[in-house]
C-alpha cells in the first residue's frame, strides 16, 4: 500500500514501513475501545486517513523545502490525524496536538512512547481555551474535518506567526466555504495564496484540497472569541 505515496513525492524505506505498519496495528486495536475514527472507514485507515495527512508534503516541498526546524499545531486532532504521520514522517517538524477529548489523547501519548515519536507533544484543551502564550507562534497551523472554514479561521489564525501558514483540509465544499469566509479573511489580515489539489486512493468522493493560507499582519488579540459567540456569529 505505501507505494501509492509516490503520488504526494513520498517513498518510504523499510525501515518507515515497519514503523506504520506498527503503528497501523496499534491504533486499529486501540479503536476497538476509542473511536478514534468510524468502524466503518478501518478497512481504509491507511487511504482515507494516513495518505491524506501526509498530503503536507505537497505543501512542504512547495513552501518549507529547505527543511528548517517547524513548529506546528494540530487543532482538533482526534484520533491524530494529521499530526501522528505528519510527526512520524517529518522529523524536522515538532508537533502539538491539540483536542479537547483526552482519551483520543491518550493513544498519541502511548505512540509516542511505544514507537519513540519524540517530536509529538500533546494539548488537552478547546482551542478558545488555549493559553494565550501560544498566540502567535506557530509556523504552521492545520485543521481536518473540524467545521466551516470561516469558523475554523477564527480559532486557528491567533496561533499562526504573523507572516506563516493555515493550511485547511477540505474536500467537495472547498469553494463554497471559501466564499463564506471572505469577511473573516480580510478581519483576520489572511490571504488565501493556494489550492493544492489531489486524491485519496478511494473510489468514493476521492477529491481533497489543502487550503493555503498567509497571515500577513497581526490581528486583535481579542480573536478568537467565546465559543459561542463564533457559532452564534461566524465572521
Amino acid at each position: 500500500m505505501y507505494e501509492k505515496l509516490t503520488k504526494l513525492n513520498i517513498e518510504f524505506d523499510e525501515t518507515q514501513k515497519l514503523l506504520f505498519d506498527k503503528y497501523i496495528s496499534m491504533f486499529l486495536e486501540y479503536n476497538k475501545n476509542v473511536n478514534l475514527i468510524s468502524k466503518n472507514d478501518t478497512s481504509i485507515l491507511f487511504e482515507k486517513h494516513i495518505y491524506d495527512s501526509l498530503a503536507l508534503n505537497l505543501f512542504i516541498q512547495k513552501y518549507e523545502k529547505n527543511e528548517k526546524k517547524i513548529k506546528l499545531l494540530d487543532i482538533g486532532t482526534g484520533g491524530g490525524f494529521p499530526s501522528l504521520p505528519a510527526a512520524m514522517y517529518f522529523k524536522n517538524i515538532n508537533v502539538f496536538a491539540l483536542d479537547s477529548v483526552k482519551k483520543k489523547l491518550n493513544f498519541i501519548d502511548t505512540i509516542k512512547q511505544e514507537l519513540e515519536v519524540q517530536n509529538i507533544n500533546t494539548i488537552n484543551s478547546r482551542i478558545e481555551d488555549l493559553d494565550g502564550r501560544f498566540k502567535n507562534s506557530f509556523d504552521i497551523v492545520t485543521t481536518r474535518a473540524l467545521a466551516e472554514l470561516r469558523v475554523i479561521l477564527e480559532y486557528s489564525l491567533p496561533f499562526v506567526k504573523t507572516g506563516s501558514y493555515f493550511i485547511a483540509y477540505k474536500s467537495i465544499k472547498a469553494q463554497e466555504e471559501l466564499i463564506n469566509a471572505k469577511r473573516a479573511l480580510q478581519l483576520l489580515n489572511t490571504t488565501l495564496i493556494d489550492t493544492i489539489e489531489y486524491n485519496l486512493p478511494i473510489e468514493e468522493n476521492p477529491k481533497r484540497y489543502l487550503l493555503i493560507f498567509k497571515k500577513q499582519k497581526d490581528i486583535p488579540s481579542s480573536y478568537p472569541r467565546k465559543n459561542t459567540l463564533i457559532k452564534k456569529k461566524p465572521l
